[in-house]
């Protein structure tokens, strides 16, 4: 009797190659949205004080003052050493705080508030946005809520390249002045999640994403 053949194996489908293929696209997205926000920012972006040109405000992009694990967080720090910089230096007549004031227990602006009085600055030219709660909110707000047209972010390089960027595609006139960053190693964290939000601001602009919440206009 003749062997009846035995019925082929189902092929299995090339997930391999496939997953290899989506990481390149996805490596690739990363690299090509970093890219952009870097050149197009990079005119407007300053390290030396004295280059900084005037306006009447500094936008400063809040963050906590301590780290999750109670160490002293040197974003904070030196972003309020930068917006005190400029203030000394007559680059600035006003500061606008804008952060995340999500629940009674966690006020990023009142932090910073507290930190610059610290430093001498008078409280009636400092202005509180509660309502920063992502970079995107901060930026389109100064202008809507604060009717700032133009003004100066004060945060670290990485955060006011994505930030000008972002003001600049909303027709606002944003500049930067780059507050002093943390160590490579301390800032790994902080730099990977930079590169995806890097790709989140493409996905905003292609959506016509705003501010959670704008409100009544605030005179500065």
């Amino acid at each position: 009797m003749r062997k009846q053949k035995q019925p082929a194996g189902k092929k299995r489908f090339p997930w391999l190659p496939v997953l290899a293929a989506l990481a390149v696209l996805a490596a690739g997205l990363v690299v090509f949205c970093d890219g952009r926000i870097r050149r197009a920012s990079a005119p407007f972006v300053y390290d030396e004080l004295a280059d900084v040109p005037h306006h009447h405000a500094a936008l400063l992009l809040g963050t906590s003052a301590q780290l999750d694990d109670g160490r002293p967080n040197l974003y904070f720090r030196y972003r309020i050493d930068a917006a005190e910089a400029l203030f000394r230096a007559g680059k600035v007549d006003k500061i606008l705080v804008s952060g995340d004031n999500g629940d009674a227990s966690y006020n990023e602006p009142q932090m910073m508030r507290e930190a610059l009085i610290e430093r001498g600055i008078p409280d009636s030219l400092i202005v509180l946005d509660y309502a920063g709660f992502r970079t995107l909110d901060s930026v389109v707000r100064a202008r809507e809520v604060f009717g700032q047209a133009s003004f100066i972010v004060v945060s670290q390089r990485f955060h006011n390249e994505r930030a000008v960027f972002l003001a600049r595609r909303h027709g606002i006139e944003a500049v930067a002045y780059n507050a002093a960053d943390v160590r490579a190693f301390a800032g790994l964290k902080t730099r990977s999640r930079e590169l995806l939000a890097r790709v989140k601001v493409y996905l905003d602009l292609a959506t016509h994403r705003g501010p959670r919440f704008l409100g009544d206009r605030v005179e500065m």
